[in-house]
């Protein structure tokens, strides 16, 4: 230690520590300051086709049911924070609803509008999911799948994904007991286990969490090895009564 250092008083010392371990925390938040990236999907099924705008800014335009925006893949940058978004119908000042998301510099997010709009006069009953994308490199010869149940009408659900050619679900579950407003993990599945033929693709079964009976059974192609998708579980549009829609949405993470 020199002589400097040992001059001087204990609690000199410590405040310069403190100090310092103020400036490394700040100079390192300052470098996290970026813009987030969204994907905006359209799962409101009482809801027309809307404008959305983000602290005031029109970052997506037009989007109707089951509609995503930016076209996949591919991402929107917005400021990161905490911001206000509100949703208009489309060429209107009538409001749909407007919400707050906090969202992380640098992430990429699928924010997904559910829920019902016309059941609160204030759109209160909108239900705005900000699931972070961070896609994974599925293990060589898999493919990767995800699961996001914005179904509000629809119940909590298991779901198979089966190499065709397929005669219903079959054990294992891929993923189990999936309640509204939840986003699995990612689960990995060989997508070619006969190299020299065509890959056969795969059929989703989606079934009430503890059933066999399918309330969704669709073929899904990834197309490639390595591909990444996200499948979003939504209402029928304008469902009377509402309930879970019998087919997904598909979204491209990685191709």
């Amino acid at each position: 230690m020199s002589r400097w250092s040992k001059a001087l008083p204990l609690t000199l010392m410590s405040a310069l520590i403190l100090a310092l371990a103020f400036l490394s925390i700040f100079a390192a938040s300052c470098g996290n300051t970026g813009p987030a990236r969204v994907r905006f999907v359209h799962a409101i099924e009482d809801a027309g086709a809307m404008d959305v705008d983000i602290n005031g800014s029109q970052d997506f335009v037009d989007i109707s049911f089951l509609g995503v925006l930016p076209n996949q893949p591919g991402y929107t940058s917005v400021p990161s924070g905490n911001d206000t978004l509100e949703a208009f119908a489309t060429g209107t000042s009538t409001e749909v609803f407007t919400s707050t998301l906090g969202l992380g510099a640098s992430v990429d997010y699928s924010v997904v509008a559910t829920g019902f709009s016309k059941t609160g006069t204030d759109g209160s009953n909108v239900v705005l999911l900000s699931i972070p994308d961070n896609t994974p490199t599925p293990p060589a010869a898999d493919v990767g799948f995800r699961v996001i149940h914005a179904s509000p009408s629809g119940p909590t659900v298991d779901v198979y994904i089966e190499l065709n050619p397929s005669n219903g679900p079959v054990a294992p579950i891929a993923i189990q007991g999936l309640a509204y407003t939840q986003a699995s993990k990612y689960v990995f599945l060989v997508y070619n286990p006969d190299n020299d033929q065509p890959p056969p693709g795969f059929t989703v079964y989606v079934t009430q969490s503890g059933s066999l009976t399918p309330i969704i059974a669709e073929p899904i192609n990834p197309g490639a090895l390595g591909a990444v998708r996200t499948l979003v579980l939504t209402d029928v549009q304008n469902g009377n009564p509402p309930a879970m829609s019998s087919s997904f949405l598909e979204l491209s993470d990685a191709n």
